[in-house]
């Protein structure tokens, strides 16, 4: 059996190079993962490019919807441009239209200027007619979609995530994501049949003292902020190996 590929998510060149160093294969590169991930800065591309594996960047103007105003669509194509000169592997992007459907012009012209590897991202999970969306990310050129299967998390997707393998037969890639954890791995492997996981494996790291003026202040939350965590990303690569081994 060939290897399943990791990517882990991460928003800081610390959690980038933990990712790296620890058994990921591929990198999805954010900044503020805390509201679903929106594009890194230059300066985080541009160092990320130097990692040992594939850095793909994370492609959203904004929080909230996918649904991009015309400025908000110029801004993203900015935004690929600079992941072109930064120098790294492919985009990781989504939009969609009033209709609750992918904004299929939108993406074709963004996959147009960027020429480079695409990842569709979880904006697949928001809308009306997913097995329509799976044929037009197919149509668009897409690399592979990223996908919880429309649920809250990928364990409670796995019908759809099957589906959407189902589906795609082969001519792109169906990632699990959102939940993903050394606990579940195996089964969304095993149940679905997808062809790559995606995970944070972060945890949370609270401030050393409450009266430290970052938390006073309110620039760090009461709750922490999430790190990435090596041994988390070495238990999970560990486990889809173990998977691996056993179905070869």
């Amino acid at each position: 059996m060939t290897r399943v590929p990791l990517e882990i998510c991460v928003d800081t060149i610390e959690g980038a190079r933990t990712a790296a160093a620890n058994g990921a294969d591929r990198i999805e590169l954010c900044a503020a993962l805390s509201e679903g991930g929106l594009t890194p800065s230059f300066g985080l591309m541009t160092t990320a490019a130097d990692l040992p594996v594939p850095v793909y960047a994370m492609i959203r103007p904004r929080a909230g919807d996918f649904r991009f105003s015309d400025a908000e669509k110029d801004l993203i194509l900015q935004d690929i441009a600079a992941v072109k000169r930064a120098g790294l592997k492919g985009i990781v992007i989504g939009a969609v239209d009033d209709h609750a459907r992918l904004d299929r012009d939108f993406l074709a012209d963004a996959l147009s200027q960027a020429e480079l590897p695409a990842t569709l991202h979880r904006a697949i999970d928001t809308v009306a007619d997913f097995d329509l969306a799976i044929e037009t990310a197919i149509t668009l050129g897409f690399e592979r979609v990223l996908t919880s299967g429309q649920a809250h998390s990928a364990a409670c997707g796995l019908e759809q995530l099957a589906h959407a393998v189902d589906l795609a037969a082969g001519r792109m890639s169906i990632m699990a994501g959102s939940g993903v954890t050394t606990e579940n791995a195996v089964r969304l492997l095993k149940q679905a049949s997808v062809s790559e996981l995606h995970a944070s494996c972060s945890v949370r790291i609270k401030a050393r003292t409450p009266d430290l003026p970052e938390a006073r202040l309110g620039f760090v939350p009461e709750a922490g902020i999430r790190k990435t965590d090596g041994n988390l990303v070495r238990a999970l690569r560990l486990a889809m190996n173990r998977f691996e081994e056993a179905a070869a």
